[in-house]
């Protein structure tokens, strides 16, 4: 699933659509395809893991979801889920969610939990963090209204940085613990953004699908945990467990 930093990829590539005429709208969505014809974008934006084309009066969110991706200029073998035509160029969308919404996303969106954001409030999700006081970390790390655009990679890499065992519990963190990891989780993001986009992002993981702690070189632990299931990668001599 792509998360936050590949999404700001996304709509910075498709920023050259701005301002641009919907030629043609096509796809296997279930949406009113005519509704964008001959309409401007007015604006593109991204929030945690969705994207947002802006137009008069209404939008369209793409959300990518596990295995969904974009073309730029280019075609897959596939029928996209929304395929735009421009002057100049292509928007194609395969595998996602595609929803056309009325109105304005600053209505919905509280830009100041989006991880990539300049808007982002970190006095505001430190305390929306510790509010999840009985949940384990390696959920709350994911909780996209609390941590917007925070995927898998992201939560294994930071839980490792701070030496937090994800089975551990919220409130059992102290203040100073729980503020690293949300200041953490903001840095790393940025760093990601940064390896990605030179191509690099895989060389830097230091747990997520390794198989051993750089630090120890001993085997890490691995396991689809909490309630979200999503599979997570640490050291047991590394990573600390709050509140076992």
């Amino acid at each position: 699933m792509p998360e936050g930093p590949s999404i700001a990829i996304l709509r910075d590539e498709a920023a050259i659509f701005v301002n641009q005429l919907v030629l043609r709208a096509y796809g296997n969505a279930k949406i009113p395809m005519q509704q964008l014809e001959n309409q401007r974008v007015a604006d593109l934006r991204s929030f945690g893991k969705q994207t947002l084309l802006l137009f008069d009066g209404f939008y369209v969110r793409v959300h990518l979801l596990m295995f969904g991706s974009y073309r730029i200029n280019e075609q897959r073998s596939i029928v996209p889920r929304l395929g735009l035509v421009f002057p100049n160029g292509t928007l194609n969308f395969y595998n996602g969610s595609v929803k056309l919404l009325e109105g304005n996303p600053d209505d919905i969106y509280d830009w100041r939990l989006d991880i990539m954001s300049d808007a982002w409030d970190e006095k505001l999700v430190r305390k929306k963090f510790r509010a999840l006081a009985d949940a384990l970390v390696c959920d709350a790390l994911l909780d996209q209204d609390v941590f917007a655009g925070v995927g898998n990679i992201i939560k294994n890499e930071v839980l490792y940085l701070c030496k937090v065992h994800p089975l551990s519990r919220v409130d059992a963190l102290s203040a100073r613990k729980a503020n690293q990891i949300v200041a953490q989780a903001r840095a790393y993001s940025f760093r990601f953004l940064d390896w990605k986009k030179a191509h690099v992002l895989r060389k830097h993981w230091l747990v997520h699908n390794q198989s051993r702690c750089p630090v120890h070189e001993i085997a890490l632990s691995r396991g689809y945990l909490g309630k979200r299931k999503r599979r997570s990668f640490y050291c047991e001599l590394c990573q600390r467990r709050y509140g076992e």
